[in-house]
């Protein structure tokens, strides 16, 4: 996914549209306006204090693919979950294309919208990230199965266009589903560097949506739980360990073609080059972990807590060794640790991108609703997600500390063209 980088001094929307004229006539960060942001960096370090520039890293919403998939991974997310209210096929395209339209502009630190900058009119933009870095900001959206059917009515046309891999997930084992935060008829993915920059961009895309939707569920998550890029470390959740030590990295092109991106023999052609978004909402038993010794905590996972490595090895990245035993010839890793439960096939393979959360604590038990919010996204989820989550869910010693508590399935279509919105292609084919 394209990122460009200006380096200089932490960088405001409001400075830009200050420095730029870009307030009533909008801003494209082209490589000349980062020609020109560089060049106004080289007059602050003259000694030019008005022309004080940012750090400004943007990723472009116009591309082959959708942002926030590939994109190296960022430090906060912002997930909603919509239901439609509208039953008109031309509304929900013209919102695409409003929500295309305001995500290009916030993804390159602009407003959500041209102000008029009238006090007699609520202002296009809610403001709170006037003051912001843009935060490498992404924004990615989804269809859930039930935008093509629900109910058992085709509320748009467009129960045709249903891909065979957004089938609704099957119950799985061990599932306690609240119904009121799974599942929706769209998605809004935003994740930035920048906690208030993700809650800004998913506020003022709900706020283009009023009369045409409404937000089912959502959820806040900090401190990402994967790694997606090769120059990312690989990060810890809340119960302290390594997390996603072998997911796919977005510079591996043969992996994200075969695993991630709908290739045309999947089909339908509106999806080619998109994926499916599976979200989980994994609730950690805190207290119970916390009181676990140090050594069934790393019997459960499958590998030392604080290295990483697989027990029996040093190194985080040392191969996993299913068959080695101890003096006794046991398993070194157990036949229910994480590990060797979540150890992916060739045809399972996913591209994971969690966070943390925490909700704060349940009422009923005083203990913290915290956990882990899973996002993967996968070419077939049903070949790919389905299998690996079954094993898990029959076997996994981690089960006696995590409950999956939300569930919910999304098609992600491929990016944008210039001056085109998501989702475009099925629209074209209705």
């Amino acid at each position: 996914m394209s990122e460009k980088k200006a380096v200089g001094k932490k960088f405001s929307r409001r400075d830009l549209f200050r420095v730029t004229g870009a307030a009533g006539a909008g801003l494209a960060l082209g490589a000349g306006g980062y020609a020109a942001l560089g060049g106004a960096a080289d007059a602050r370090d003259a000694g030019d204090e008005a022309s004080v520039m940012p750090d400004l890293r943007t990723v472009a919403f116009h591309d082959t693919h959708q942002a926030g998939i590939a994109t190296a991974q960022q430090e906060h997310l912002h997930f909603a979950a919509l239901d439609l209210v509208t039953r008109e096929a031309t509304e929900v395209r013209d919102l695409l294309r409003a929500w295309s339209e305001a995500a290009a502009r916030m993804m390159r630190g602009e407003a959500a919208g041209d102000d008029n900058y009238s006090e007699f009119l609520p202002p296009e933009d809610t403001g709170e990230a006037f003051d912001l870095s843009p935060a490498r900001l992404t924004l990615t959206f989804g269809f859930g199965p039930s935008f093509f059917q629900k109910d058992g009515e085709d509320r748009f046309g467009l129960g045709g266009a249903r891909p065979d891999a957004l089938a609704p997930l099957p119950p799985l084992t061990g599932d306690v589903l609240d119904e009121g935060r799974s599942d929706g008829d769209l998605c809004v993915q935003a994740c930035a560097d920048d906690p208030q920059v993700a809650f800004h961009a998913v506020r003022n895309l709900v706020r283009i949506s009023r009369g045409l939707a409404v937000v089912r569920w959502s959820q806040l998550g900090f401190g990402r739980t994967a790694s997606t890029s090769k120059a990312q470390a690989t990060p810890r959740n809340l119960m302290g360990v390594k997390d996603g030590t072998n997911n796919i990295k977005a510079e591996d092109g043969d992996l994200m073609n075969r695993h991630v991106w709908v290739p045309e023999e999947d089909g339908p052609l509106w999806m080619v080059g998109g994926t499916y978004l599976v979200a989980r909402r994994i609730r950690m038993l805190i207290e119970v972990w916390d009181r676990v010794s140090l050594g069934e905590q790393e019997a459960s996972i499958g590998r030392h807590k604080y290295s990483g490595a697989p027990i029996g090895k040093k190194d985080e990245f040392d191969p996993v060794d299913l068959k080695a035993t101890d003096e006794n010839g046991e398993p070194l890793i157990a036949p229910d640790a994480h590990v060797r439960l979540a150890r992916q096939s060739d045809e399972e393979k996913i591209l994971r991108r969690g966070y943390s959360f925490t909700d704060g604590f349940d009422a009923e038990r005083g203990q913290l609703d915290a956990g882990l919010f899973f996002i993967s996204f996968q070419r077939d989820p049903h070949k790919q997600f389905v299998p690996l989550q079954q094993r898990l869910a029959a076997n996994d010693r981690l089960n006696e500390y995590i409950r999956h508590t939300s569930s919910a399935l999304f098609a992600c279509p491929p990016g944008a063209r210039e001056g085109g919105y998501v989702g475009e292609g099925l629209f074209q084919k209705s």
